[in-house]
This record gives C-alpha cells, structure tokens and sequence, in this order.
C-alpha cells in the first residue's frame, strides 16, 4: 500500500504561480511513476502531468506545456507541481496518484487539494 497526501493548494489570481507537494509514504519502493490529476466542477479528471521514480522522464497534458513543471526529491518521497502563468481554467482539484511497478496504473490516489484561479 502507498498513502498519498498533497498540500500547498489555495486561491490565487490569474497570471500567478501556486506549488504542489505530495508526500508519499508506505511501500515507496514499488512506484513505478507518479502523476497529478485535475477535476474540475461538473467534469471528469483528466490527466496533467506525470515523472518517473527515477526522474529522466516527465509527461504534460498540452494545456500546460511550458507553464507547469512536474519534478520528485526520492530522499523526502515527494512529488512537487510547480504552476506558473495560473489561468482560471485551471480551477479544479488537483489529485496526487501513484502507479506501482506490478500494474503501472494509477492505484493509490490522494484526497485532493483545491487550486482557484480568479479572473
């Protein structure tokens, strides 16, 4: 089992910058990747931006390309989203989750944190 918990959400104007922390704990050993997720009101989640464990490879969803960074300090088994140029319509929770090397799913999810961009 991996626990997932994220802090550092908030409010924030648009044109701003907000970082994200998930700490994990648990069976770290066995993560083959970690990954963020949105989910904004009255819509699924979707998918913003993933690292492997070893850090060489990170993946962005397009509407975040060059304004999200995705990174992972293994000695503190974190994953951090740093958000810069914030617009509203990144508005959502923003989800933690965590992939195990056996099924390289998102298995173990976090319980959320809120971002608001205002207008």
């Amino acid at each position: 089992q991996v626990q997932l918990v994220e802090s550092g959400g908030g409010l924030v104007q648009a044109g701003g910058s907000l970082g994200l922390s998930c700490a994990a704990s648990g069976r770290t050993f066995g993560i083959y990747a970690m990954g963020w997720f949105r989910q904004a009101p009255g819509k699924g989640r979707e998918f913003v931006a993933q690292i492997n464990w070893s850090g060489d490879y990170t993946a962005y969803e397009d509407s975040v390309k060059g304004r999200f960074t995705i990174s992972r300090d293994n000695t503190k088994n974190t994953v951090y989203l740093q958000m810069n140029a914030l617009k509203p319509e990144d508005t959502a929770v923003y989800y933690c989750a965590a992939a195990p090397t056996g099924t390289k799913t998102y298995d173990y999810w976090g319980q959320g944190t809120q971002v608001t961009v205002s207008s």
